[in-house]
């Protein structure tokens, strides 16, 4: 499943995708070390691997939300109106640029990004794997919880929530980071269930869509359905071109990482579909 992005049967959904989608994220910030950083288009491209075919409402996935959420377990309410959310991101991301220390800027990243809660999910994990960026730019050890008791995490990040207190998450981070390790913890949450079809063609789609927005097709539903003929299996086939016009008619910025494209290719074919 890693190597290929095939979804094993058997496999249970959710821990198939959350595999896949975490995957696909550290490759960003592996692969793309020296562009990413603590910017609008890392951030909301990081949420959108990691929220992929995850989010009850896939329109959310890699933007900001406009809504109030509720955190289980605690009293705390996040903050619910969308433009001081948008301003408070923007200013979150801003001064961890500022901060020189790596360590300084992880955990800076960690404590903020989940008391924000700026995504309508996921915020948690695109806190752990954003705390990594200033690591990675540095060739320093990447940051893992690999053995941290849940219960534990969930307890220091109470202590920010509803104290302002950050003594169990700052002990918790340097206990995590000295134990740090290469593989990566598979943290189960309670998610909506992952679409099959979209699971099982997740190669498929992704390798078309990229191509229908290199090649600036604004035109595209021939090419899907040639790609579908000639590579989807014929019961699916007809789910399969739906599936790819759908994904197309929600593709934004914040989450072309998913498909590998560049800003310049997303905007390029963007201009090519106005032209139309």
């Amino acid at each position: 499943m890693i190597e290929f992005g095939r979804y094993p049967e058997g496999k249970d959904a959710q821990d198939a995708q959350l595999v896949l989608n975490h995957k696909a994220a550290i490759e960003l910030l592996v692969d793309d070390a020296a562009t990413i950083g603590f910017d609008a288009h890392t951030f909301l491209n990081l949420h959108g691997l990691l929220s992929e075919n995850l989010m009850p409402d896939p329109d959310a996935s890699g933007r900001l939300r406009s809504h109030p959420v509720q955190i289980g377990g605690t009293v705390f309410v996040p903050l619910a109106v969308p433009q001081i959310i948008e301003e408070c991101f923007y200013e979150i991301l801003r001064k961890a640029g500022d901060i020189r220390d790596p360590f300084e800027q992880a955990f800076f990243i960690m404590v903020h990004i989940p008391y924000l809660q700026p995504f309508e999910d996921v915020n948690k994990r695109v806190s752990r794997l954003g705390a990594n960026i200033p690591l990675i730019k540095q060739n320093l050890s990447p940051l893992t919880f690999i053995d941290v008791p849940e219960r534990a995490y969930i307890d220091a990040m109470l202590g920010v929530y509803e104290m302002n207190r950050l003594e169990l998450l700052r002990d918790l981070f340097v206990w995590a980071y000295e134990r740090s390790a290469k593989e990566y913890v598979v943290i189960r949450k309670s998610l909506a269930q992952p679409e099959p079809l979209r699971l099982r063609y997740r190669s498929q789609l992704h390798e078309l869509e990229a191509d229908i927005v290199r090649k600036k097709q604004p035109d595209f539903l021939l090419t899907v359905e040639r790609y579908a003929e000639e590579n989807i299996d014929g019961g699916e086939r007809a789910a399969f071109v739906e599936m790819v016009q759908d994904e197309i008619k929600r593709l934004h910025q914040g989450i072309i990482a998913r498909y590998r494209l560049r800003p310049s290719e997303f905007a390029a074919w963007q201009e090519a579909r106005k032209l139309k």
